[in-house]
């Protein structure tokens, strides 16, 4: 399984495992959905670079976690935003084919209006991760 999959399917179980955001939310997913009701949480396709050493395959890149909402004022979506914090903090660091996280650091977060009453706030880290096999 290529780095990207490993570490996406890592997300999603990460999320849905966390009380705080299956609280909110009605659903996690691991691509845009084509149809869903608000609250929900999306993983988006990592952006990967090689970050490889003499001996080890490496990937080095920016992680999205997008989280959408509906209501007057993102009240709710900031505090599911701390959540996805939480939860994306908390995730193991070996995920499985041989990938083992070296870094895990959140670069931003951002709330902004998509229309009347919807809301979309992204929460976005950077990654860097070794092949140990």
């Amino acid at each position: 399984m290529s780095a990207q999959a490993v570490l996406g399917e890592a997300l999603v179980a990460a999320l849905t495992a966390h009380a705080g955001v299956m609280r909110v939310v009605t659903a996690v997913f691991d691509a845009p959905p084509v149809r869903a009701a608000r609250p929900y949480v999306e993983v988006a396709e990592a952006l990967l670079t090689d970050w490889s050493t003499k001996d080890m395959a490496g990937r080095e890149g920016r992680i999205a976690i997008v989280l959408r909402d509906a209501g007057e004022r993102p009240v709710r979506l900031r505090a599911l935003a701390g959540e996805v914090d939480a939860a994306v903090e908390a995730l193991p660091r070996d995920l499985g084919e041989g990938w083992r996280i070296a870094s895990l650091v959140p670069v931003r977060s951002r709330i902004v209006r998509e229309g009347e009453g919807l809301w979309a706030g992204t929460n976005e880290y950077r990654v860097r991760m070794l092949r140990m096999q």
